[in-house]
């Protein structure tokens, strides 16, 4: 009954995290491509390639369902996938949609059309490949109206976090942050849309000021998928052990994974 969660790092294992507490009797098998990150400066079809490689290989691993926690695959490469590649005895799930629903309060699964929401100028924190994608806006247009979103490329985040280098992630947050103010001076809601960035939620949060809500995604997918997997229990594959998959070095990916969590965590080679 594993379920598998992707990402291209370690921003991943924030969701990791959200989804194991909420489903504790759930196997999950994370997969790192950490010999490829970032992700966020590659091409759409170099991502939807390593996506569709690191899918194959959890699926092998007994997870008919896969969470790409990472933003980058899922807004440049999910929806050709789900078009074109994935079977109908599979799933591939996004965590852009779960973070939308947040945002523009609807319940879980409401694919109804869309509508005025109290939220009317939100901003987007991502890497450039999911900010040139424009599937945040694509997929926020299906479920509310009216919403001015104001994207900002985080370049360097990705990298100054996963290099354990926290100085030099803040300033660049922070820079980041005055960048989007000077084109909207008073957004209402952020959107942190990367699973790195939830490491840096406060630095985001000050830089931003107390008066803007701050839209984190890791507990918002845990709600989510325990909600899809209460209506579509078919999907739990037939996994029966928790595992780190890593396509970088098992041991200092496991070092760092450390770090992140604040607790040991094992990877073995995918």
């Amino acid at each position: 009954m594993a379920v598998g969660v992707f990402d291209s790092g370690l921003g991943g294992l924030t969701v990791l995290d959200a989804v194991a507490r909420r489903l504790p009797d759930v196997p999950f098998v994370y997969f790192g491509d950490n010999a490829h990150a970032p992700y966020g400066v590659r091409t759409a079809d170099d991502i939807f390639n390593l996506t569709c490689a690191a899918t194959e290989r959890l699926w092998d691993e007994g997870c008919d369902l896969v969470i790409l926690a990472c933003n980058t695959a899922s807004a440049a490469a999910l929806k050709r996938m789900q078009e074109t590649w994935v079977p109908a005895d599979k799933r591939v799930l996004g965590v852009f949609v779960p973070l939308i629903e947040a945002l523009t309060e609807r319940q879980w699964g409401d694919n109804s059309p869309p509508r005025e929401v109290a939220v009317k100028h939100v901003a987007l924190f991502a890497t450039p490949a999911t900010v040139a994608s424009r599937a945040f806006q694509r997929e926020l247009a299906f479920r509310a109206i009216g919403v001015d979103v104001e994207a900002q490329p985080c370049g360097g985040v990705v990298d100054a976090i996963e290099q354990g280098d926290e100085i030099l992630a803040e300033a660049l947050v922070r820079s980041h942050v005055e960048a989007l103010k000077r084109r909207m001076p008073a957004p209402e809601a952020a959107i942190l849309g990367c699973t790195h960035y939830p490491l840096m939620e406060k630095v985001f949060q000050d830089a931003l000021g107390q008066g803007v809500k701050v839209y984190s995604q890791a507990n918002l997918v845990a709600e989510s998928l325990a909600d899809y997997l209460t209506r579509r229990p078919e999907f739990l594959g037939s996994g029966k052990e928790s595992k780190f998959l890593t396509t970088g070095d098992p041991k200092a990916v496991s070092n760092k994974a450390t770090q992140f969590l604040r607790r040991r965590i094992e990877f073995e080679a995918a």
